[in-house]
């Protein structure tokens, strides 16, 4: 069973600890980690991660004794502009917190993937540091995704461990391109494992995203191992808000990203293989809604 940590709550920093806490792994003592945060623009959250979320993450890692903690992106604007346009260089760096620029790697920093079967006509490339880091822990949004994505939460935050342009090749144009764009979100996932997802849903895109949309509270933080189980439970979550067509009119283990990351082996396949658990008597009657509208697709 994937086990999926479920918070009610309107503040981050108690969202952050208590859906980690009630997880009950730690995969990052004594290990450096590697921090993949949802920086595509500077947009106000869900438009990007809220840096709280980050500040409390961050002293969270600390005291469950990661040794060395760093933070990247690649953004959709140039990198540095928007780390410093969301104001997040500052607070990092006093906690002690390496950045790095993914636009700033040589390109012999990404490594080139051709697996069989691929949706991608000439493979993809990630970048070394999220291969080779010991403990990878991605924070993402929850939100609908109207340029062809459908939804962006774990598995789709990873785009920014491809580039842009390398080599020669294009590699968004071509994702934003195809028809084939979310099995293409789920292939890029093949070649790592986060240690840890964090989920921040307390404000949330119902509609349009991923910078802008149709706003409500969600009021919930998720935390799991299994990228695929933290977005099968973020669909649910879009489903009892009330979302957008493509959510609402779907089975959740229908959507292609999911369907294509479960015969990839990246996470679960089913509702029957996900454990949400509420991490307080607060949560559950949250949870319980999420849950009978995971099972019922």
């Amino acid at each position: 069973m994937s086990k999926v940590s479920f918070a009610e709550t309107e503040d981050r920093d108690k969202g952050v600890r208590a859906s980690l806490k009630a997880l009950g792994v730690n995969p990052v003592r004594g290990k450096d980690v590697l921090i993949t945060p949802n920086f595509n623009t500077a947009d106000p959250a869900p438009g990007s991660t809220h840096n709280d979320t980050l500040v409390a993450l961050v002293e969270e890692l600390w005291a469950m004794g990661a040794s060395k903690i760093s933070l990247g992106e690649r953004s959709y604007l140039p990198t540095r502009q928007v780390m410093e346009q969301k104001g997040i260089i500052s607070p990092m760096k006093k906690r002690d917190v390496n950045i790095i620029d993914f636009d700033e790697l040589d390109d012999t920093d990404w490594v080139e993937f051709k697996p069989d079967n691929t949706h991608w006509t000439s493979g993809f490339r990630i970048a070394r540091l999220i291969l080779e880091t010991e403990s990878l822990v991605s924070t993402c949004c929850l939100k609908t995704h109207q340029f062809g994505g459908v939804f962006t939460m774990s598995l789709k935050l990873h785009v920014g461990v491809v580039p842009t342009f390398r080599h020669g090749y294009e590699y968004m144009a071509q994702l934003h391109r195809s028809p084939h764009q979310e099995k293409m979100i789920a292939e890029i996932n093949q070649p790592f494992s986060p240690a840890l997802i964090v989920l921040d849903g307390i404000d949330t895109f119902v509609d349009g995203g991923p910078s802008s949309g149709k706003r409500v509270k969600g009021n919930v933080f998720l935390a799991s191992t299994d990228r695929v189980a933290v977005d099968a439970v973020g669909v649910a979550i879009l489903k009892v808000l009330g979302s957008n067509n493509a959510i609402m009119n779907k089975k959740i283990f229908e959507q292609e990203q999911i369907v294509r990351a479960g015969e990839l082996g990246l996470g679960a396949s089913s509702s029957s293989e996900i454990d949400v658990m509420p991490v307080d008597a607060e949560s559950q009657k949250y949870c319980d809604r999420v849950v009978e509208t995971l099972k019922e697709g």
